[in-house]
């Protein structure tokens, strides 16, 4: 837990099966607009109930086997925003993923704090080495939000960081530990 500048309590867990919709419904319920500063393209989304089905099955396997793992953010106990990585090679690297959710509280400094309580708990749980994120370039919030978190700067290039995203230029970061 912790108490950002802004007052209340942040708190960062493991994202229970039934809240997978607040991921979900994150980005089938954005505008195109806000999609576009993601990097993000609706026709490379699945339908809602594809994507359910997708996590659902993922949740059921051993952490150490997951395809992905997710995190919930709650600020003064409300369920907000989330964390997630993929890439998963579990005992070494895996690459996150952060998102507030409630566009209101975007832009507060709020997201440095959860990055910096997921990153905690992405090494313990996943045992591991290095972390990577991989925002658009020009998306400057997690950008921003990394450097803060004491994430360092890896690389620039043009890429599809994830299933969602076209290719489009992003900044590569990294945040390293000894095991």
């Amino acid at each position: 837990m912790s108490e950002p500048a802004s007052g209340g309590e942040l708190t960062v867990r493991p994202l229970r099966l039934e809240e997978f919709a607040l991921r979900v419904d994150y980005f089938l319920e954005s505008s195109d607009e806000y999609l576009v500063q993601l990097g993000v393209d609706r026709a490379l989304m699945p339908d809602r109930e594809e994507w359910i089905a997708y996590y659902e099955e993922d949740f059921a396997r051993p952490l150490a086997e997951r395809e992905t793992y997710h995190l919930g953010w709650e600020l003064d106990g409300r369920l907000m925003g989330f964390g997630s990585t993929d890439n998963i090679e579990f005992g070494e690297q895996a690459f996150m993923h952060l998102h507030i959710a409630e566009e209101p509280l975007r832009r507060q400094g709020l997201g440095t704090e959860f990055v910096r309580l997921s990153v905690d708990e992405y090494f313990r749980a996943l045992q591991l080495k290095r972390l990577f994120c991989q925002p658009n370039a020009y998306n400057v919030a997690p950008n921003r939000a990394l450097q803060r978190a004491g994430f360092r700067y890896v690389l620039s290039a043009e890429m599809a960081p994830s299933v969602i995203n076209p290719p489009q230029p992003i900044t590569r970061w990294v945040i390293e530990r000894d095991g």
